[in-house]
């Protein structure tokens, strides 16, 4: 009879949480406008899923941002790049809002947050309020949209995550955005598996005929092949307001009317983001800048977006059979395209079996290993790689070769040079950098050093080199000159630069004490407000000293007058 009761209230209370789990009513739209994506929940982005939904701001900047729902502020943090100024709302149902890119903050969190930066004397800062410094109503102005932070145009970043810190799909809360379009199928490639299979007669990976349908369905030239197949799908989503190449919501698989794969973009879990590399093809992104999803999943895939798999996605054909495989993309809205590939048995060994590529060294994935010649060495963490290989290792004239940067990197692995060779004075701007773009431009990869040791820690294959720094930043004046009276201006500004490690630090002071200086990096500008009030005299001495990535330094100083 308990027992009976038990799993009565179990079966009730679980029925209401699912109900419940996604409340409808409870959240309000942040933006005052009509919602237009310039990016949705889960899309794929470098080396991440997109953790929210970018809505459009007319490429504006100043719109007010509203807060969803009732709650506090549990979190700011104002970085250079990331989320730029990120405001964080926790909820009494237990979900957090999150609001991004922001130009600045309402009147109550400035005034919180810019003490804050006074007392730490930085622009860039994180803080923790509690749930009674910063409460909030629901559609009370909390911010107002911007362009800080990595964001490549004026936006709205928008985030709703569960209790485990976990991003969840905002339009599962009744975000509406106008959707009648169908995704989009840009390419089709089908992946033999093991030597004996094949796809029209090759072992090797297969770019298939699209042909589209007038109802906006897609077919592929019928195949001959034979063994255990895979695919892998190009495609995109759009929105009726706005031309932007967005993801998909859900893509599921078919094998002879039994559904064998379906990947579904409702939440996921920031520790498992870095993941995406596994679900693309990450070889042929680097290479054509594709970003083919794979309806398969290899071994050392701990994605938990699947559901409803057999034999990991894969497919197998056998002679003289007939087979349909289909996949059905779909957007949030449930517009749905569909992909249908006719495939004939074909026992036939494949004419062109790939060969195995060789060389001295072996990677074991579920392993350590240390690679080391000349003055270099490379340490590896176990499961560092998704798989293990043959990787292409060499050092020739203090340039380091460490194979190509086809293959997706699970945690970041060290290189080492021993610098016992150099004498102190010429030790102070050395770093390693790796070689990047057709110019082989020596990027700073961030260098610390031990004793004779500098090294870095990585996670992008390809080739480094120990290279020096000796260009000092560069600062000059923008709005104004030395000497001048300043009594009516709101801002003065300073543009800072540097052409080799980049940026460090810096630090700006007024008579001397510490000011405010918002640092725009995109237009590498530093910004103070005069209405901080921190400027009390008639004569000033503005002293801003900037710093580089190996420590070297410039000092600018003026002086200007205000009433």
């Amino acid at each position: 009879m308990h027992m009976r009761k038990f799993l009565l209230f179990f079966l009730i209370s679980y029925s209401v949480f699912s109900q419940n789990e996604y409340p409808q009513d409870y959240f309000r739209s942040p933006l005052d406008i009509n919602i237009v994506l310039a990016g949705t929940f889960a899309e794929l982005r470098s080396n991440h899923f997109h953790s929210g939904l970018d809505i459009k701001t007319k490429q504006i900047v100043g719109l007010k941002v509203y807060g969803v729902a009732d709650g506090y502020v549990s979190r700011i943090k104002i970085a250079h790049f990331g989320y730029g100024k990120a405001l964080y709302i926790t909820h009494p149902n237990g979900y957090t809002s999150v609001y991004a890119h922001l130009q600045k903050f309402s009147p109550a969190i400035e005034k919180y947050i810019k003490a804050k930066q006074y007392e730490k004397e930085s622009f860039e800062i994180e803080v923790f309020p509690t749930s009674e410094e910063l409460k909030i109503t629901k559609g009370e102005i909390i911010a107002y949209s911007g362009n800080t932070g990595s964001s490549s145009g004026p936006h709205l970043h928008f985030e709703i995550r569960d209790n485990a810190e976990r991003p969840i799909n905002p339009m599962l809360f009744g975000v509406d955005v106008k959707d009648t379009t169908k995704p989009i199928i840009s390419n089709v490639y089908a992946y033999p598996i093991g030597d004996n299979s094949h796809v029209n007669g090759s072992n090797k990976k297969q770019k298939l005929r699209v042909i589209p349908q007038k109802n906006g369905d897609y077919k592929i030239e019928d195949l001959k092949a034979f063994g255990t197949i895979g695919f892998a799908v190009q495609t995109v989503d759009r929105q009726d307001l706005a031309a932007n190449k967005n993801g998909v919501y859900n893509i599921s698989t078919y094998f002879n009317g039994v559904q064998n794969f379906e990947i579904d973009f409702k939440r996921f879990s920031f520790a498992e983001t870095k993941h995406l590399n596994r679900l693309i093809d990450y070889s042929h992104f680097k290479t054509e800048k594709q970003r083919l999803q794979k309806l398969f999943i290899e071994e050392n895939n701990p994605l938990s977006l699947y559901d409803n798999i057999i034999d990991s996605g894969y497919i197998t054909i056998y002679d003289s059979t007939a087979s349909v495989y289909k996949a059905k993309i779909s957007d949030f809205k449930g517009n749905e395209t569909n992909l249908d590939i006719t495939i004939k048995g074909d026992v036939k060994l494949p004419n062109d079996v790939e060969e195995k590529v060789t060389t001295q060294h072996y990677i074991q994935h579920d392993l350590e290993a240390e690679l080391e010649q000349d003055k270099f060495k490379v340490g590896f963490y176990k499961d560092t790689f998704y798989d293990s290989f043959f990787i292409d290792f060499s050092v020739k004239n203090d340039t380091l070769t460490l194979h190509k940067p086809i293959l997706p990197v699970k945690k970041s692995f060290t290189i080492s040079y021993d610098i016992s060779d150099f004498n102190e004075e010429d030790l102070k701007q050395l770093y390693i950098a790796e070689l990047i773009g057709w110019n082989d431009w020596p990027s700073y990869s961030t260098t610390k050093r031990k004793g004779n040791t500098l090294s870095t820690y990585t996670k992008d294959l390809g080739t480094y080199v120990l290279a020096r720094d000796t260009i000092a930043p560069t600062i000059k004046a923008v709005n104004f000159k030395d000497g001048s009276w300043l009594s009516k201006y709101r801002y003065l500004k300073v543009k800072i630069n540097d052409v080799g490690t980049g940026l460090s630090s810096y630090r700006a002071t007024v008579n001397g004490k510490w000011i405010l200086m918002e640092y725009n990096y995109k237009k590498k500008i530093l910004t103070y407000d005069f209405n901080d009030a921190v400027v009390t005299e008639t004569k000033n001495k503005l002293k801003v000293i900037v710093t580089d990535n190996v420590g070297n330094n410039t000092t600018f100083e003026t002086t200007f007058f205000r009433k």
